[in-house]
């Protein structure tokens, strides 16, 4: 379970004077649950998601993994108790193939079986991708499935990821939709947090969070919060964005 107690995280602005992010900030996510956090542009979903991870460090406040205190913890600190996170525009790497990244993500002599198992979960055919490298000429939608694959090989206890629809085209977020509903499906003593302001990943979570000027306004079951976003910049159709 992840516990954030009285997270705050400020900024310098372009006058030297402090601009808080994020204000005193509560949350807790369960285990074995999918957990959306929403809101507006500009309300700091992906700052609290990079907070998370441990990418920013909170001005004050506290960040607690299974009542473990994170907070002073390094991102990789972080990866090794468990924590992954994918980010908007997952990065290329120019020389290096789908296995080795599976390989290393897994921290374990993996199989070829085994790095095939994990790309077939995320819906793409191992003998055409085992073997790629990682680099441009995979599409954008191609390489969010191969870093789910890697969260994947992973194992972690709590994965964010940050606004993955940024950048695909329709026809992989929706690709990206079943791959999500089937992760869910197979959550066991573990969570995801997906922060995203799309109508179709909303849909799909067992609980939503609604952030907005850096302060959770709202908590609760998709049926309790999902019909009071329909409409509004917290919940954007991208079908509509895409047409």
């Amino acid at each position: 379970m992840l516990e954030i107690k009285g997270l705050s995280f400020s900024v310098k602005d372009e006058k030297g004077e402090n601009k808080e992010i994020i204000h005193e900030l509560d949350l807790k996510v369960e285990d074995n649950r999918l957990l959306v956090i929403t809101g507006p542009n500009g309300s700091g979903k992906s700052t609290l998601a990079k907070l998370i991870a441990g990418i920013e460090k909170p001005t004050s406040g506290k960040i607690l993994l299974d009542g473990n205190d994170i907070t002073e913890m390094s991102i990789t600190e972080r990866a090794r108790n468990g924590i992954g996170f994918a980010f908007q525009q997952p990065v290329r790497f120019k020389g290096i193939k789908v296995f080795d990244l599976l390989r290393i993500a897994s921290g374990k002599k993996l199989k070829v079986s085994e790095a095939c198992g994990y790309l077939s979960e995320v819906g793409l055919c191992a003998r055409d991708y085992i073997m790629r490298e990682a680099n441009s000429s995979l599409s954008g939608g191609e390489l969010k499935r191969i870093e789910i694959a890697t969260v994947l090989a992973r194992k972690c206890r709590l994965t964010v990821f940050d606004e993955p629809e940024a950048g695909i085209d329709l026809w992989s977020f929706q690709n990206l939709i079943r791959v999500f509903q089937a992760l869910r499906e197979k959550i066991s003593d573990s969570s995801m947090v997906i922060i995203s302001h799309q109508e179709r990943i909303l849909n799909i979570a067992d609980e939503i969070a609604v952030l907005s000027d850096g302060r959770i306004t709202a908590k609760g079951s998709k049926d309790e919060i999902f019909p009071t976003l329909i409409g509004t910049e917290a919940a954007q159709d991208v079908c509509a964005r895409l047409k």
